[in-house]
């Protein structure tokens, strides 16, 4: 199938019928910038519920209907009702819950990505939902309405393209200190020494916390934990390893570490998580 077809072809989901889901991967000007961009719609009533671990993806939702609660690390009240904002990194589970009338388009950055496209540093949005009109303004306001009025999910999609796209064109570019020390964390799954990422940008550690933190919005030290508790999480779901196997290859010092980091991560327990 060509990229581009393949590109627009949208995934659909629904569960007995009580919502539908569409995803659509961004054009590859965006990449490294948006992980993907979807479409949800509840079509029954319930009360859903939903947890998301620990991740390095700052959310933009755009909501049509009923706002969602959300409870940072625990379950939410009354009080934690949100509709359209930007979501900081949080080093913890996120619960989520609806009600059977939730729609939105929800677009996700990656945490460089997000730092350009928001312009500003991302240490506002940590551990935070931020209302649409506070990190975007009127334009945030005019994108929602005319988001709102689109005849389908592919309108929707090509005018989230095309306002991401346009802010992105006037973004300053991110610090390329700060870019490569998050590529390395990326890649070494988490296992690079934060010492040693100082030492090699002529740094120290304390400056490189706080550049990093203004930047992305927690710290080397967090995203390393983060990017290695997903790490071992993708591993347990590939492969017939032990956990005592999956700690070590992922550099925890024992299987009782790894258990700590993933109650803090997900709210669980790793051979909870295995079987979900």
């Amino acid at each position: 199938m060509p990229i581009e077809m393949q590109r627009r072809t949208e995934q659909d989901r629904s569960i007995s019928g009580r919502f539908e889901m569409r995803r659509l991967l961004p054009d590859p000007a965006l990449e490294g910038v948006v992980t993907d961009i979807c479409g949800y719609r509840e079509t029954a009533a319930g009360h859903f519920c939903n947890v998301e671990y620990a991740s390095l993806t700052v959310p933009l939702v755009i909501s049509f209907a009923e706002p969602f609660a959300i409870g940072l690390g625990k379950a939410p009240d009354d009080n934690d009702r949100f509709a359209s904002f930007a979501a900081g990194l949080f080093a913890g589970p996120v619960m989520i819950e609806s009600f059977g009338a939730a729609c939105c388009v929800q677009i996700n950055f990656t945490p460089l990505g997000a730092r350009r496209f928001f312009r500003l540093p991302m240490s506002e949005l940590t551990d935070s939902m931020v209302v649409l009109d506070d990190v975007l303004g009127t334009e945030g306001m005019a994108l929602r309405e005319r988001l709102g009025n689109a005849p389908n999910w592919t309108a929707r999609f090509d005018l989230a393209e095309a306002f991401v796209t346009a802010r992105l064109a006037s973004a300053a570019e991110t610090p390329p200190e700060i870019a490569w020390a998050y590529d390395r964390i990326v890649t070494s799954g988490g296992r690079t020494r934060i010492a040693s990422l100082a030492e090699r940008l002529g740094w120290s550690r304390k400056h490189l916390a706080g550049s990093f933190s203004n930047a992305i919005g927690i710290g080397p030290k967090t995203m390393s934990r983060i990017v290695r508790f997903n790490r071992a999480l993708g591993l347990s779901r590939q492969q017939t390893a032990d956990w005592a196997d999956i700690a070590a290859d992922c550099g925890y010092a024992d299987q009782a570490h790894l258990v700590r980091e993933f109650r803090e991560l997900a709210g669980e327990t790793p051979t909870a998580l295995s079987v979900r």
